[in-house]
């Protein structure tokens, strides 16, 4: 039996970026909501920053759907 070390090494560094960018994404929405809820005590209105967050956590929905897709279509 013979082990792809390549194959598994490709498989962990694209699983560790996509990890790693879904987390930013998700961090980037939570402090967009944040940034809205400051601007609401202060009197102001972060329409930016809230369009922003629903963006990031759109994007990171649309991830784990294909994810989800992937497993399923493979099963």
């Amino acid at each position: 039996m013979k082990i792809d070390w390549a194959a598994i090494g490709s498989v962990f560094g694209v699983s560790l970026v996509f990890t790693v960018g879904l987390v930013v994404l998700f961090t980037l929405g939570v402090n967009g909501l944040a940034r809205r809820e400051k601007a609401a005590a202060e009197g102001g209105s972060a329409t930016l920053a809230v369009t922003g967050a629903y963006v990031c956590f759109a994007a990171c929905a649309a991830a784990v759907a294909y994810g989800i897709l992937l497993i399923v279509s493979k099963s």
